[in-house]
């Protein structure tokens, strides 16, 4: 089969490729006019990142439910406020002892107890006691015979029987006796026998009054006497407490000898006691920078050994804090927080520094709260809301 083109025949095979040539022949002239693309046009748009609410910011629908009050200035002398920890008085703790060696029999006090001075704490049974008995009597016999041959020394020299060394000796020799007889009765009297009731068993009574504050003994145990490593009964006068603070390098310029300190107890944040500043430690703590501070107060009786307890140093210089009610301010994971007001519906916790309980309810603020700022009067019911 042919084709013609014009008035020439054409052979169908030669069509083809003729037909495909122009084909070709279009499409690269087509592609010659499309415009050139931007890549950069075609890249997907940049991420836009946003800064997340603050946590401390709430929105409530009826801000009116929540009353305000602006803080008050106050005007008060520089305080340093310190951590510490009861502990006894030194000088009023006493180890109680045994001279004697032996076996404890019984134990008539126990950790903890409180106890008057000569009351009867144990009894140790021990030969110590058995042999100094022994060593008393013979001391007796033996200044009896002395005291014997001394006055027949005497009849003897009195009819010239002897001579006056003979009368001599026999002097001396009950003078030894009685020396003798002295020595064995202070003996027992240390181990803490009487010679009236002799035995071998020994009572230890307590040398003060007090609260026994350690025992190291218990029923059938042995007792080494002054070569022991430990005192069977430790007993501490509790009348009289220190109070152990450590302070910062830094703030150790705000404390001073002779003056006076607040104590608040953890268990009685309520209470105050006053106490005296009598030692500043001479060698800081190299790990965390601190010096130990004593404070000697006067024990009601609530404090205990051990108790947690703050300390608040006075300063010389007036500063000026705010004063809020105390229900302004809550207590949460060990921080105090207060809400101020912070327009078109919303509040912001702040966290504060608390300082001295004020009469009327109200709460001095040492930092985080400026006087005049509005607080929420009740920041307990807030929290509430806001939780639910």
């Amino acid at each position: 089969m042919r084709f013609t083109i014009g008035r020439r025949k054409v052979p169908r095979r030669k069509s083809w490729r003729l037909a495909g040539a122009c084909a070709t022949f279009l499409l690269l002239a087509g592609c010659g006019d499309e415009k050139k693309v931007d890549p950069a046009a075609e890249a997907p748009p940049s991420a836009k990142v946003e800064t997340a609410a603050d946590a401390n910011v709430v929105t409530v629908d009826n801000p009116e439910q929540f009353p305000l009050m602006a803080a008050v200035a106050r005007q008060a002398t520089s305080q340093l406020v310190v951590t510490g920890v009861v502990a006894p008085d030194i000088s009023r703790t006493v180890p109680v002892i045994s001279i004697a060696t032996g076996r404890v029999v019984d134990i008539k006090a126990r950790l903890g107890d409180t106890v008057k001075k000569g009351q009867l704490l144990m009894r140790v049974q021990s030969a110590d006691i058995a042999s100094a008995f022994s060593d008393y009597r013979k001391a007796v016999a033996d200044e009896l015979l002395a005291n014997t041959q001394l006055d027949r020394a005497k009849l003897l020299y009195d009819k010239g029987a002897i001579s006056q060394n003979d009368l001599q000796t026999a002097e001396n020799a009950e003078n030894k006796a009685k020396v003798d007889v002295e020595t064995s009765r202070e003996h027992l009297r240390v181990l803490g026998a009487g010679i009236e009731h002799p035995s071998g068993v020994v009572d230890i009574y307590a040398p003060i009054s007090g609260v026994i504050t350690d025992q190291q003994v218990t029923n059938a145990a042995g007792i080494q006497g002054l070569s022991a490593t430990a005192n069977p009964f430790t007993i501490s006068d509790l009348s009289s407490v220190w109070i152990l603070c450590d302070v910062y390098e830094n703030d150790l310029a705000n404390v001073h000898l002779g003056e006076t300190a607040d104590i608040r107890l953890s268990a009685y944040p309520d209470k105050v006691f006053t106490g005296k500043i009598s030692n500043i430690g001479a060698v800081l703590d190299p790990n965390i920078r601190t010096a130990k501070v004593r404070i000697e107060v006067k024990n009601s009786g609530l404090m205990k050994v051990g108790m947690f307890v703050s300390a608040t140093f006075h300063g010389q210089k007036e500063e000026t804090h705010a004063v809020v009610p105390a229900s302004a301010i809550l207590h949460l994971h060990d921080r105090d927080w207060v809400y101020v007001a912070a327009g078109d519906k919303r509040f912001k916790r702040l966290e504060v520094t608390s300082g001295v309980t004020l009469p009327n309810n109200m709460q001095e603020v040492l930092s985080g709260v400026q006087p005049g700022q509005r607080v929420v009067t009740n920041a307990l019911v807030l929290q509430n809301t806001v939780e639910q």
